[in-house]
């Protein structure tokens, strides 16, 4: 069973007050934007948008019976365009971007994002985009691949995973999860027992091909540069993060713009009881920021 991750945490920095509009950026299944609107109360708007057809389907069904409910299928850099189409000039209450994977996609092995599962390598988001991770293994240069597994993975093997996957392609495409996996694991020939891992050595690979095939810190970045002027003070801005990267990325926008009032001085993570039941939310990191007025940008500096 999905569940949203630090629900009433995020919910209490959004400030969720009747009248305002709301967009939940990334809405997945729809669990924090059923809370935002059972807070909204019939009073006010709730956006939400989402990439994944089938996601958005089981999203529509949840969130039916709200008729001040409004989704899109689309990506967030989008947003704009959306405002516009609905006569928003302003989002006056908050904003969530939630920048986990859902667990549908790792669930679901024909989609291609786990190795746990045999499947294609997919890894899209939006199955009408064209780039998937098959065609990253199967055609990009050795250096592109070893940059790529380096800058998103962070993974000091880069080089030799590079260079395992030009070997065994060099035989046939590499087709399937299962066989990408194999290849990296074999770049660990020295260590037999997989045991002896933390965590499996093919799941800095897998995060580094999911970011290059949906530009997943391009996109973050973009939005950050937008998102300021859609924002009426004192509406919030809220960002779960899940790895290094996307953290690094929001935490010095939301520090280090001077349109902001940061929220949160360190991240709010997971309790323990919240990991307990939702293993997957454990490297989850919340930060908030408020929209301050124009006057104010330049006092208390």
């Amino acid at each position: 069973m999905h569940k949203p991750v630090l629900l009433n945490e995020t919910l209490d920095l959004l400030n969720v007050t009747p009248g305002k509009v709301y967009v939940d950026c990334t809405l997945g299944l729809g669990g924090h934007s059923l809370e935002i609107l059972k807070r909204l109360d019939g009073n006010g708007k709730l956006i939400g948008i989402e990439q994944d057809e089938t996601i958005l389907e089981q999203a529509r069904n949840k969130l039916s019976k709200y008729e001040n409910c409004y989704l899109f299928r689309a990506n967030f850099l989008e947003l704009p365009e959306i405002l516009k189409s609905l006569k928003i000039e302003k989002i006056t209450g908050g904003v969530l971007l939630d920048l986990g994977v859902n667990s549908l996609h790792f669930d679901t092995a024909e989609r291609g994002f786990s190795f746990k599962a045999k499947g294609p390598l997919d890894m899209r988001m939006d199955n009408r985009q064209e780039l998937t991770a098959y065609k990253i293994i199967n055609n990009y240069k050795e250096h592109e691949l070893a940059d790529i597994i380096y800058k998103f993975g962070e993974d000091r093997n880069s080089r030799k995973i590079a260079k395992s996957i030009i070997h065994n392609r060099a035989k046939g495409p590499i087709e399937t999860t299962e066989e990408l996996a194999n290849i990296i694991f074999s770049c660990y020939h020295h260590i037999t027992n997989r045991s002896h891992f933390k965590i499996h050595p093919a799941t800095k690979t897998f995060q580094a091909l999911r970011i290059e095939v949906n530009k997943e810190l391009e996109n973050i970045e973009e939005f950050f540069c937008f998102i300021p002027e859609l924002l009426l003070p004192p509406s919030r801005l809220t960002v779960i993060s899940f790895h290094s990267l996307e953290d690094r990325i929001a935490k010095n926008f939301l520090k280090n713009n001077r349109e902001f009032r940061p929220i949160t001085k360190k991240p709010v993570i997971p309790s323990s009881e919240e990991i307990k039941s939702n293993p997957r939310a454990r490297s989850a990191k919340l930060r908030a920021a408020e929209k301050i007025k124009n006057e104010s940008l330049f006092k208390n500096n």
